[in-house]
């Protein structure tokens, strides 16, 4: 599915020049296709912001090419940014009114920087609900990523996340539970999901609310399950968006706080990520690090380019996949007037027919 260049986001020239197809506005008008108009509610804090914003926008891009497609980022209120990403935010970003205006006809929600344990009072809190309810009654389905998941499962369900006594990151693997659902249509049986988190909602706790559980494990725990009418929510647990050095890149910020004082143990590598080569060279910069620290002397650069000619991607194909079929859900679902979620034909409690299969 093309994504069209239709604003000033500077993402769109950035994934073009790494070799994404990225149609200008000019060619996408010159072309009989459907369009399909997809919300990006970014949270992320400044260090990332533009980073989810191309991880998503690479995911939903790499599907197959039976429409296109419009990425319209946008944030809320109540997320701390420094000036610079506040001006890019300006420039770039669309207002929540506009789109509740012009309409979508999906919406990823990413997750957000917390501080504290209760979620409740964080500042996107209230604004997310705002846009969740809004997406509820106006779009066809909606996508929510790791922190957002949480977020909307305890607003929504009454369901609060419980903390980790230890962060769970990295690659591990998990099971499709509920093969027939189309969400997983082609999808492997088994594959690797990326983690990155300090708290978890678990599959006992979203079945006990009627979430469906579609993919699910024992190290990770719930990755991906909907809601009971199977398409209009969409919880992700994991991070099917991650690059290939997403999770080395926070490994190398957590090494870079420990060689400045900010934290007093060596933070562990991700689990089940690092191949053995890799993991050689992550030990022996980590030894050097630690006599550099030792003796006051100047800290050795860390080795990002080498240990990533050694990493492998376990994930991504699976995580394309479930994408592509969410998009081929929304084009088959969704009225061809931007705005309206759903056909005449289809009846938006039981969209995908599966309340019905089961009675």
């Amino acid at each position: 599915m093309p994504i069209v260049a239709h604003s000033s986001l500077p993402s769109f020239a950035d994934l073009r020049a790494r070799g994404e197809q990225i149609l200008t506005l000019d060619e996408a008008l010159q072309q009989d296709i459907r369009e399909l108009h997809i919300g990006l509610l970014n949270m992320m804090p400044d260090a990332a912001l533009r980073v989810t914003e191309q991880q998503f926008v690479r995911l939903v891009g790499s599907a197959n090419q039976i429409v296109q497609l419009y990425v319209h980022p946008f944030t809320v209120p109540g997320l701390e940014r420094s000036p610079e990403a506040q001006a890019y935010v300006d420039a770039h970003y669309e207002s929540f009114e506009d789109l509740q205006r012009d309409g979508l006809d999906g919406l990823i929600v990413t997750g957000a920087n917390v501080v504290g344990p209760d979620l409740a009072d964080q500042p996107f809190y209230e604004p997310l609900a705002e846009v969740m309810e809004w997406a509820h009654e106006h779009v066809t389905s909606t996508l929510c990523s790791c922190l957002a998941t949480h977020a909307l499962v305890e607003r929504f369900h009454g369901v609060r996340r419980r903390p980790l006594a230890a962060k769970r990151w990295g690659v591990y693997p998990h099971r499709v539970v509920a093969p027939d659902h189309p969400l997983l249509l082609g999808t492997n049986t088994r594959f690797d999901v990326p983690h990155s988190r300090w708290n978890e909602v678990t599959s006992a706790q979203l079945r006990d609310v009627g979430v469906r559980v579609l993919v699910e494990s024992v190290e990770g725990d719930f990755h991906l399950g909907t809601s009971a009418d199977g398409i209009r929510t969409i919880y992700l647990q994991g991070h099917p968006e991650y690059h290939t050095v997403s999770l080395l890149k926070e490994y190398r910020r957590e090494l870079d706080r420990f060689a400045a004082g900010e934290l007093d143990a060596l933070p562990p590598t991700p689990a089940n990520y690092l191949t053995p080569e890799a993991a050689r060279l992550v030990q022996d910069h980590v030894e050097t690090l630690l006599r550099a620290r030792a003796s006051g002397t100047a800290m050795p650069p860390f080795p990002e380019d080498a240990i990533v000619a050694h990493l492998d991607t376990t994930w991504a194909d699976t995580g394309r996949a479930i994408f592509n079929n969410w998009l081929g859900l929304l084009y088959r679902l969704t009225d061809v007037q931007r705005g309206v979620p759903f056909m005449p034909s289809i009846d938006p409690e039981d969209p995908l027919g599966l309340v019905r299969a089961q009675q």
